[in-house]
């Protein structure tokens, strides 16, 4: 690991700009025109399925009901690695119009199935609960039951099927496609540094605000600014558009409130989600704590919104990809060797795109693709130590899918609720290899700040843009269309709840509610990234009290994917998730890091 003022005079790591992921076995080698081959197989046996089966579902019975799912398991699979296949090419490069084009093509076909589908959804929907229940219980037919079982939810929120038809296949052209330019919008944006001989990505320059030269970040935060302004308009919009949209449909759905639709596909109740955001809420004062004990690190009377993010440290370590690697996967083997050899096989078999190239989507994600496949990791790698806590972290994602692809297509997934669970215990196991080799109080201070600003912004600033987006969606079905003034106002009415009097919100910031992507993609999304850290703190506080017999255990429910409810899951590692209580124990957590930031800094004579 080197040194920011060594990091200077480094090459810049190559072995990173290699790292480039190979998507051709989606595609059996065969490129775009693999892509159309097997769209074409999945609507030819989506048209022999609808021939079979439409207008008999309740006819069957449930040897016939397990045949009816393998059939499409198989269509979801050959779907799936059409769409994973197009969708990882545009996620690297956006500006390529010939991959936007192929993109486009793998949504219109694909919308084109699920339509000669759709009858089979609403049709097992209508049976009486008793049948399915009796149909349910078909030996063989678990790797499908949970999913159907979840399905039946919808039933009080389902059109009639010319309904449904127009709905799906208008949304090609409508929600899907603001969704898409959005992206492009996006990705094209670039901002110019002062100290930069050409423009940078968004990316590269918000990394600037963890720098610790104040003038830097402040320099930094403006340039994000002038490139946010162009295109805030158009942006403005696509989210008007996209607001509305979601209004109209959980009108005609008879969706009470504008999260109930996410809340289903979660399986979780707007109660326990309500219960959820009073009690993150309640606890702003855990970061208005940190970020005045910030202010003082950083010798300053209070924070600007662009100093949240500011290392407390002079040092700013670098790590190298090979660096990265060795210590992710050692933290990972030391918990257990299934999970290392795992993580291995993304490193080893070409699963990871990790450079930071222009037009390349921002960010990082791990996308499960298909159970007959494996995970895709995309990461924008800057050698910063954040950049290592995300590749452990995505590549949690990574093997809690690579165990659950044994689930099936129905099953390898989870609720967004418990997406996050993996993802943010393997960031913890290597956040404590980190710890342990902190041999000061100024590095334990530093890693420290680091991890209590993760929890800041999954749990806290997740809560404040879930508030954000309440406000918005209420407002836009109250008022209509949004201004831009009714967005910054709205956005920073929910930023100073969450700061109170510990951070100034400055005029620029105004605007940086328009480059958030989930508002887009997955409206009420937000509030999940809260409720897994809170559940993946808990479970690894299992962990420590227990230590190796919990292994089996977690590995148990990672291999369970979305094949039970959340609250059995949970279960399987000791936890009840239908306590009250459950997220306060959570919250308590990271405010006892907080605690020993507070220590560290007085050991390290800095307040």
């Amino acid at each position: 690991m080197a040194s920011a003022d060594t990091a200077a005079r480094e090459p810049a790591d190559e072995e990173v700009a290699r790292v480039a992921w190979d998507l051709e076995p989606l595609v059996d080698g065969r490129g775009p025109e693999g892509v159309r081959a097997l769209l074409d197989e999945a609507a030819r046996r989506a048209d022999a399925f609808a021939v079979a089966y439409a207008g008999r579902v309740a006819a069957l019975d449930g040897p016939g009901l397990r045949r009816a799912m393998e059939q499409l398991a198989e269509l979801h699979e050959l779907v799936g690695r059409a769409s994973s296949y197009a969708s990882l090419r545009f996620a690297v490069d956006t500006t390529d119009e010939a991959i936007g084009a192929l993109l486009q093509h793998v949504q219109e076909r694909a919308t084109a199935i699920q339509t000669r589908l759709l009858f089979f959804e609403l049709e097992w929907a209508a049976l009486d609960d008793d049948h399915a229940e009796r149909l349910l219980a078909t030996e063989g037919l678990e790797f499908a039951a949970h999913y159907l079982r979840t399905e039946r939810r919808y039933r009080p929120h389902l059109l009639t099927e010319p309904e449904e038809r127009i709905l799906a296949e208008k949304g090609v052209s409508g929600a899907s496609a603001w969704t898409r330019l959005f992206a492009e919008l996006m990705s094209a944006v670039e901002v110019r540094l002062p100290d930069e001989p050409e423009p940078v990505t968004l990316e590269q320059a918000l990394a600037r605000l963890s720098g610790p030269d104040r003038e830097e970040r402040r320099v930094a935060a403006e340039a994000v600014t002038e490139a946010l302004r162009p295109g805030l308009r158009t942006r403005a919009f696509i989210y008007n558009t996209l607001l509305h949209d979601k209004a109209v449909d959980d009108r005609l759905r008879r969706y009470p409130t504008w999260l109930t639709a996410r809340n289903l596909a979660n399986e979780a109740s707007d109660e326990s989600v309500a219960a959820l955001v009073t009690a993150v809420r309640a606890r702003y004062d855990v970061p208005q704590r940190w970020y005045r004990l910030k202010a003082r690190l950083l010798g300053v009377d209070r924070l600007a919104d662009y100093d949240r993010s500011a290392t407390v440290s002079d040092v700013d370590e670098r790590f190298t990809w090979r660096e990265a690697r060795e210590l992710v996967l050692d933290a990972y083997d030391a918990f257990t060797p299934e999970l290392g050899a795992l993580a291995r096989r993304f490193f080893d078999e070409r699963w990871i795109d990790a450079p930071v190239r222009p037009g390349k989507r921002g960010g990082a994600f791990c996308a499960y693709a298909v159970p007959s496949a494996h995970p895709y990791v995309l990461l924008n790698y800057t050698s910063r130590r954040r950049d290592v806590l995300t590749l452990a972290h995505e590549l949690g994602h990574g093997v809690h899918a690579a165990l659950a692809a044994p689930q099936g297509v129905f099953h390898q997934g989870t609720p967004l609720t418990l997406a996050e669970t993996a993802s943010v215990f393997g960031e913890t196991l290597v956040f404590g290899r980190l710890l342990e080799a902190a041999g000061t109080a100024e590095s334990r201070l530093s890693l420290l700040a680091e991890a209590i600003e993760g929890a800041i912004a999954t749990v806290f600033r997740q809560m404040a843009l879930h508030t954000f987006e309440e406000r918005v969606h209420t407002s836009r079905r109250e008022d209509g269309e949004l201004s831009l003034d009714r967005f910054a106002q709205l956005w920073t009415e929910t930023q100073e709840e969450l700061f109170g009097d510990a951070v100034e919100v400055t005029e620029g910031y105004r605007i940086w509610w328009s480059y958030i992507p989930h508002f887009i993609n997955t409206p009420g999304y937000v509030y999940a990234y809260a409720y897994g850290q809170l559940l993946a703190l808990s479970v690894y506080s299992r962990y420590q009290q227990e230590g190796a017999s919990f292994v089996p255990d977690y590995l148990r429910m990672l291999s369970a994917g979305g094949s039970m409810a959340p609250e059995e899951l949970g279960r399987l590692v000791g936890l009840d998730l239908t306590d009250p209580g459950f997220w306060d124990a959570g919250l308590a957590l990271v405010e006892r890091q907080l605690r020993d930031a507070e220590q560290a800094a007085a050991e390290a004579g800095r307040v």
